[in-house]
């Protein structure tokens, strides 16, 4: 089974985390962990709700994930970016070839990394100038190798079906689109 850390940050855009993660877990066939970035498992979203990751950052064996996830929101995206630890491991990931997925502003982390030079991806309007090196596409989702985008929420579904394709099949993907009503 597969396995995708999703980080929470203070700030984090819930709905984008949220409409990922549950598709990605109506597969049964990946197993997404979420954790919050600080020692603190409850993490306030961008629009005031508290949500309880799975685990803390410190509690992380990222040697046995697959991916690494992380949505957008402000200042949950300028929060992720301050996380040493996290920025230490996705850009480990990215030297392993292992997959990258940001969505809305946060797809800037990667930038700020120097992760996506030469690279074709997107992200919300106004930051694709931290996206030094790449070619900003400005469509709702971009896969470039390891590395998958999303512009903002609006995104977020065709995201999460992008990654189910991406770690388990077309086949699944298709087969939750249709179960949520989406195609």
């Amino acid at each position: 089974m597969k396995k995708v850390y999703a980080f929470f940050a203070e700030g984090f855009e819930e709905v984008e985390a949220l409409m990922v993660i549950d598709l990605l877990r109506r597969t049964h066939e990946v197993e997404v962990v979420t954790a919050s970035i600080t020692d603190e498992i409850m993490v306030k979203s961008s629009h005031g709700f508290n949500i309880m990751a799975d685990k803390v950052i410190s509690d992380i064996n990222f040697d046995d994930g697959d991916m690494i996830f992380l949505p957008g929101g402000m200042p949950g995206t300028t929060n992720l970016a301050g996380c040493k630890t996290l920025t230490e491991q996705v850009s480990k990931y990215n030297e392993e070839g292992k997959y990258l997925a940001a969505i809305c502003a946060a797809p800037s982390i990667l930038g700020g990394l120097g992760l996506v030079k030469g690279k074709n991806v997107t992200c919300f309007p106004g930051f694709e100038e931290q996206m030094e090196g790449a070619n900003c596409l400005g469509t709702k989702v971009v896969t470039d190798g390891n590395i998958i985008t999303a512009k903002g929420l609006g995104a977020a579904l065709e995201m999460g079906l992008e990654l189910i394709n991406i770690l388990v099949s077309e086949a699944k993907s298709n087969e939750i689109a249709k179960a949520i009503q989406y195609k």
